[in-house]
């Protein structure tokens, strides 16, 4: 895209026009993969497994592809290992319209063939393609690219299909329902395989020690691809090589249940190409399964790099090449639910796992188009089948993006003397200051509260979405008069004595909690000392969220460090730390081990706690519930303040710990009911972005159809959880530690 206008402008026409679609099915789709994987015990296990198998994969990649070059050579079929997707369609045309005077080649589903644009190389050379997979024949009808990996026409409507049918096959008795419009396409694709010269398929896996393919399919159509010709075409990155057949078995287990939640997926195939079953002639009613046509198939592997070796030898592209191609990634994200992979992809691939993928076959430009629709929610996480960190993969690549970007003839030496961050002079404003917000804030505060007042004029306003991009119909945080430290440090310090502390704790005075919501820092002290837990909240930095959300990685980094070398002390004295905003728990629990030397990563997050979390374990170690508020005394607007609408953190869910806020409450007696969205769309600065607006608000919808009426306390743990249900439902939530703190 040209510009950033443009790109918001596109955000907007897809949710409008394609946005309902795309949330009803992959909301059922995410719904079903969680139902689905808790139906199996060995779930994680067989995740583990998974990863395994890749991971020894990828490390031996070279070697696989010698082996699979000869079992498939062994089989009788031959192999083609292509450079690039010119390589790749130079062989692929050359067999096809050269050697076998192709007129037709029918296609069963390949993301891999997409990513080579096979089909636009041999139309060019006089061969009819044809898709036989029912979502891409409606693409390739409607001349459209997929918006998503497995189910490529997850945009289009019931009703849409049906207009097309009948504008571009005008039928005399136009099919409407999905029953009759998919046999509509049964019949037409089966005359047109019937004809077919050629049939091209991808393969989910290869495994080298046999050359057998397995093929997974909702309809079928792979098989018929197979058999209904004798020349079998099969194109695969060389990433998809396992070393056994047996290696196949957690992948069967794991990608229907993580794509589109299917317990089984409807066709498993395994195959040996050149298969030796007889070649159909759809002509001969007599003998149309000839004995010994089968002597006759030809089968040509054509396996593609395209990029792969490289990212292969990437140490923050490699884990990509771990990906199964199974959406749970697109699915479980808040961003795709709404807009789909037209916006939330590249050239190819969509979701999550796109920026890897672009970044890595089309290049760093493509990747840039999208990558900030990545979050760094970290929902898709837990969702993928092997354990893929996407989040840091789009960090990652956001990094280089920002530097590739930046102007090298900005002055570096001026830029280290004025602003407080590791990164190269001419980066994007609006990525500078977001990226320093720890900085923000401390000045905010220092000077609370004409920086209020001036923060929300409108000169200023419109300033800043013209400059830095961010929208005006958000509210600014206000910045406290009085921070915490401050506001610790003038009660004295601790007020547990030594002797009577059942533990020691230091709550970490994180930027938000520090400089704006002061509020919930101070119901975290009170709570935990009303617990015997002698507390310090020293003055510590930030912990580098801020900037790792923007890809700044040195300034992240850096921020890491620092940190730790403050707690370390603290560390040393055997004190817990505990955290309230779930976002830097996050951070110390998930991105500090790739700052910090493992000693040290391991040791800050086995000592680090959510707040509620801590306040669990105290409680299950013996503490007194009853120094906690309990519901009679109420919390708020609700009568007896019993009833809790508890929205969890998004990255708490990651981490898990976002359900003993539930617990706890449910513990002191409260009723909760707890909210089934997972991102509430806000993602930091995300929702502040003027291009980012009106998506940021149509993720957090669904919490408005929850809660939006609800008489019940509203709870959430995050600070943009906070400022995103505020603005949604008119409404000032609460932090789960405030609700159940002794009154200051």
């Amino acid at each position: 895209m040209s510009s950033d206008a443009t790109k918001g402008d596109r955000i907007r026409e897809l949710l409008e026009t394609e946005g309902d679609a795309v949330a009803e099915n992959t909301r059922g789709f995410n719904q079903g993969r969680i139902e689905s994987t808790g139906r199996l015990d060995d779930y994680e296990e067989l995740k583990a497994d998974a990863r395994e198998i890749k991971e020894d994969a990828i490390a031996r990649l070279p070697e696989l592809i010698d082996e699979v070059r000869g079992t498939v050579e062994a089989n009788g079929g031959t192999v083609y290992v292509a450079d690039d997707a010119a390589d790749a369609n130079r062989y692929i045309t050359e067999l096809t319209a050269e050697e076998r005077d192709a007129d037709r080649l029918v296609k069963s589903k390949s993301m891999t063939s997409e990513e080579i644009e096979v089909n636009e190389a041999l139309e060019a050379a006089g061969v009819e393609v044809v898709e036989t997979d029912l979502g891409e024949w409606v693409l390739q009808v409607a001349d459209e690219a997929p918006s998503h990996i497995v189910a490529p026409a997850i945009h289009k409507s019931r009703e849409g299909i049906a207009e097309l049918f009948a504008e571009r096959f005008d039928p005399e008795d136009p099919p409407e329902t999905a029953e009759e419009l998919t046999m509509f396409a049964r019949e037409r694709l089966g005359e047109l395989i019937e004809d077919a010269d050629v049939g091209m398929t991808g393969a989910n896996f290869i495994a080298a020690d046999s050359g057998t393919m397995l093929l997974v399919t909702s309809e079928g159509n792979a098989r018929k691809t197979v058999t209904a010709t004798d020349t079998h075409i099969a194109v695969a990155g060389v990433e998809k090589i396992v070393p056994t057949v047996e290696d196949f078995s957690p992948f069967v287990e794991l990608i229907g249940r993580s794509g589109t939640g299917q317990d089984v997926t409807s066709y498993i195939s395994t195959l040996t190409p050149p298969v030796d079953s007889p070649v159909p002639d759809f002509q001969d009613d007599a003998e149309p399964l000839a004995d010994g046509s089968g002597d006759d198939r030809d089968f040509h592997l054509v396996l593609i790099d395209n990029g792969r070796m490289a990212m292969r030898d990437d140490e923050q592209l490699k884990e990509t090449l771990y990906c199964i191609r199974c959406s749970a990634c697109s699915n479980a994200c808040g961003n795709f639910q709404s807009v789909g992979g037209h916006a939330f992809g590249g050239e190819t691939y969509s979701g999550g796992i796109a920026t890897g993928w672009e970044a890595g076959i089309e290049g760093l430009d493509t990747a840039a188009e999208f990558n900030d629709l990545c979050t760094g929610c970290s929902r898709c996480v837990p969702a993928c089948p092997v354990g893929i960190d996407i989040p840091w993969i789009n960090t990652a690549v956001r990094d280089r993006i920002n530097r590739g970007e930046a102007d090298p003839s900005q002055l570096d030496w001026a830029f280290e003397e004025l602003v407080p961050d590791e990164e190269p002079g001419g980066l994007d404003l609006g990525t500078r200051l977001v990226g320093n917000y720890a900085t923000l804030a401390e000045w905010g505060h220092k000077t609370a509260p004409v920086a209020n007042r001036l923060a929300n004029a409108g000169p200023v306003r419109a300033l800043a979405e013209r400059v830095a991009g961010i929208d005006r119909r958000r509210e600014l945080p206000e910045f406290a008069r009085e921070s915490l430290v401050e506001w610790f440090d003038a009660r004295d310090g601790p007020a547990v004595p030594v002797d009577e502390a059942t533990r020691e704790a230091v709550v970490y005075p994180d930027t938000a909690t520090n400089y704006v919501d002061v509020e919930r820092g101070k119901a975290t002290v009170r709570a935990l000392e009303a617990l015997g837990v002698r507390v310090r909240v020293p003055d510590l930095p930030g912990s580098g969220r801020p900037p790792l959300s923007q890809g700044m990685v040195a300034t992240a980094e850096a921020a890491a460090e620092d940190l730790y070398a403050g707690l370390a002390p603290h560390l040393d004295a055997g004190r817990d730390v505990v955290v309230i905003e779930p976002s830097d728990l996050a951070t110390f629990r998930r991105e500090y081990e790739r700052f910090l030397p493992s000693e040290s990563s391991e040791r800050l997050a086995d000592a680090s706690y959510d707040a509620m979390e801590y306040v669990f374990g105290l409680l299950e170690n013996g503490a007194d519930p009853s120094a906690l508020r309990a519901p009679s005394e109420g919390t708020g607007p609700v009568a007896s303040g019993k009833r809790i609408a508890y929205h969890p953190h998004c990255q708490a869910r990651t981490v898990e710990v976002g359900e003993y806020a539930t617990a706890t409450f449910e513990r002191l007696g409260y009723d909760v009911r707890v909210s089934d969205t997972e991102c509430c769309g806000m993602a930091g600065s995300f929702g502040y972005k003027t291009d980012y607006y009106e998506l940021s608000v149509d993720v957090g919808e669904p919490l408005v159809e929850q809660f939006g009426d609800t008489d019940r306390t509203v709870v959430a743990a995050g600070t943009s959880c906070t400022e995103q249900l505020d603005a949604l439902l008119d409404a000032a939530p609460r932090h789960p530690i405030e609700v159940i703190a002794p009154r200051g």
